[in-house]
């Protein structure tokens, strides 16, 4: 079987995922689990779990948590660091986020952060997502959003020529839409910018994609600059990406 980008990137990758600043310690991973209040009853299904930060900070606060991936560097790893961790109320599995082998309503929380932007069709998995969660129950959605019209897709292409796995980030209007369209209804959103430090972002390239990535970060319309707000330079230049949460309810 050939691998697609995202199993490719993820794969060769993974330690990377445990240890990134953004995915381990974001301000969306707490805000997760403070939104949706656990209980110790529940059975929680982490899609696309990556370095398995949401299904960690979830465990000890619920029954059960099934953390799955496409890559099986990631789960692998995902598992190991659960063991490390004591958390053997942790499970991993292969899934992918549109065909999820999960029974009809066996869920009562859903989350995904920080990965659809890479997934073939965002419906298809949110239509997953409604299909395994329990009536009444939560999808606690995180992924990176971009504002509409040329900003937005300027910073798609940025994304995507330092990462081709990156397929698109979408607006916060079209993933309001999409999530109501899916047949939940959204009790609460909100953006969050997150900081990002250029040299470990693009630390896997060599030099002359470091030197065009930067271009494209510091070279740019005032526009993608008050989105992107890049701040110094050399070693020590930053930038912000942006995400969107989203906490909705199975209708």
């Amino acid at each position: 079987m050939n691998k697609s980008l995202s199993q490719e990137q993820f794969g060769k990758n993974s330690a990377h995922y445990l240890t990134s600043t953004p995915h381990a310690t974001g301000k969306s991973l707490q805000r997760l689990v403070d939104l949706t209040a656990p209980k110790k009853s529940w059975r929680v299904l982490d899609i696309a779990t990556g370095g398995g930060h949401v299904a960690y900070s979830f465990a000890p606060h619920v029954a059960r948590v099934w953390a799955t991936d496409i890559t099986q560097e990631m789960l692998d790893m995902v598992k190991l660091e659960a063991a490390k961790r004591g958390l053997g109320n942790l499970r991993t599995t292969y899934a992918k986020a549109e065909a999820l082998p999960f029974e009809d309503e066996s869920f009562d929380l859903v989350t995904c952060r920080i990965a659809p932007h890479h997934f073939d069709s965002i419906p298809d998995f949110l239509a997953e997502a409604h299909r395994v969660l329990k009536p009444s129950a939560t999808l606690a959605v995180v992924d990176n959003v971009v504002p509409a019209g040329s900003v937005g897709d300027y910073i798609n292409a940025f994304e995507r020529l330092r990462d081709p796995s990156h397929l698109r980030a979408w607006t916060m209007e079209e993933w309001r839409a999409a999530i109501k369209a899916a047949g939940f209804a959204i009790g609460h959103e909100e953006q969050l910018f997150k900081p990002m430090q250029f040299k470990s972002w693009a630390a896997r390239y060599d030099d002359v994609m470091k030197r065009l990535l930067n271009a494209m970060l510091t070279q740019t319309t005032s526009e993608v600059k008050a989105f992107l707000e890049p701040t110094g330079e050399g070693d020590d230049l930053t930038f912000r990406l942006c995400e969107g949460l989203f906490i909705a309810k199975k209708s």
